[in-house]
């Protein structure tokens, strides 16, 4: 009786090692590929922005297929800081070129569709000095995440294993060209 019961014991244990271990460190690895792949996504759309001076309904759609191609569902949160310069007020410190300070509105996701929705060449035109920044979080649980709240009782309605951010002041002037 002892034997067989160290012997299920053993089976059992065997079963996990070969197939349970190997399944957690490949899902941990792909949700590692699809967190290089929406960072590098989010630097490459961010950077076209400040490069070209515009958001395109293209760019944008062509981002987010990018990051769905990872087999995830993700919440994209942009946030445009349009540079407001206000050439009136005075200041003791002065530039040659500008009067005054410069402040900054906030736009965010749901503004900027709207604006390219609604605009002819489905563009959002930004100016040098505006500042755009975008953060990317998976909505889905991916199977790693799932495995390792079995395992490791780690549980939580917000954690999130995919994420990315990137931002930068724009360089050119979207009007142009």
């Amino acid at each position: 009786m002892g034997d067989t019961l160290i012997t299920i014991v053993a089976i059992f244990l065997a079963a996990i090692l070969m197939f349970v271990f190997p399944l957690m460190t490949i899902s941990e690895r792909n949700d590692d590929i699809a967190q290089m792949s929406a960072q590098t996504a989010t630097v490459e759309f961010v950077d076209n922005v400040r490069q070209t001076g515009k958001i395109t309904q293209t760019n944008y759609d062509s981002y987010v297929q990018t990051l769905a191609a990872t087999g995830n569902s993700y919440d994209v949160e942009i946030e445009v800081k349009v540079l407001d310069e206000n050439p009136g007020k005075k200041t003791a410190i002065t530039s040659g070129d500008k009067i005054g300070e410069n402040l900054y509105y906030s736009e965010y996701t749901s503004q900027i569709l709207e604006k390219i929705d609604n605009s002819k060449t489905k563009t959002m035109k930004l100016k040098e000095g505006d500042i755009v920044a975008v953060n990317v979080k998976n909505t889905n649980t991916t199977i790693g995440q799932m495995l390792k709240n079995f395992f490791y009782s780690i549980s939580g309605n917000d954690t999130y294993k995919i994420s990315a951010s990137h931002s930068g002041v724009v360089m050119a002037n979207g009007s142009e060209k």
